[in-house]
């Protein structure tokens, strides 16, 4: 099974991907277009040299990695992607050969979280936008796609694993609850940059506490991905 897991950034997605990663029959792909978005996009984000220095620069080469034979060891492998990266430029087609889940996030929650990192995001920054035409474009092609909110793997994280396994057809292993502080060997390069709190845990957070209050340019910016995050919410997966 190739597990394509669409997130945007701040949003539980490396920690998810852990829980992923700890488990015996899987392998784990950190952002894999991160390189080749850069590249299209010209975008100055930190440590730009390094990624493209890292990673594949053209998509045709990403889509041929991600879909390549797996090893009879690790027969499933998990693809963490953030919606962002998915630009003009890059193909969709090859989404029809994985199963697509997506993991959203209250976007004030996003916001507070990423402009703490990045200085004067925009809505095109966040992908909540571009994680909606992501699903409806599985749905267009005739495939089952999965929702699943942070929130609720942090307010219950066996719980929400386990229909998320049960979902996706695969039986729950609780390795998938805990991991090694200090990092995967999967990381991409940009770990040092964006992961340290992850890389401090061994495990889930516990519950979110009320939302972050925002205020200006910021407070204008969540409220413009709650009409996305709101589509995904009405069909999330609940425990």
């Amino acid at each position: 099974m190739r597990i394509a897991m669409w997130s945007g950034p701040r949003n539980l997605s490396t920690a998810l991907m852990y829980a992923f990663g700890n488990r015996a029959d899987f392998a784990i792909v950190d952002e894999p277009f991160y390189a080749a978005y850069l590249a299209q996009s010209g975008l100055d984000h930190p440590m730009r040299s390094e990624v493209l220095a890292d990673q594949p620069n053209d998509p045709a080469d990403v889509i041929a990695a991600m879909l390549a034979p797996l090893p009879k060891a690790r027969p499933h492998v998990y693809h963490k992607h953030m919606t962002q990266h998915m630009t003009a430029g890059i193909p969709r087609d090859w989404m029809r050969d994985v199963v697509n889940v997506f993991l959203i996030r209250h976007p004030a929650r996003v916001v507070a979280s990423f402009a703490a990192k990045f200085e004067n995001p925009n809505l095109e920054d966040l992908g909540f936008v571009q994680q909606a035409e992501l699903y409806d474009h599985v749905q267009a092609l005739g495939q089952s796609a999965f929702v699943i909110e942070a929130a609720d793997i942090r307010a219950d994280p066996e719980g929400m694993l386990r229909r998320l396994c049960t979902a996706l057809g695969l039986g729950f292993d609780p390795a998938m609850l805990s991991w090694p502080a200090g990092g995967h060997a999967s990381d991409g390069v940009w770990a040092s940059h964006w992961y340290g709190a992850v890389h401090r845990s061994t495990g889930f957070a516990g519950p979110e506490a009320a939302l972050p209050e925002l205020h200006g340019a910021v407070a204008d910016l969540a409220a413009q991905g709650m009409p996305a995050y709101n589509r995904l919410a009405a069909v999330k997966l609940v425990s």
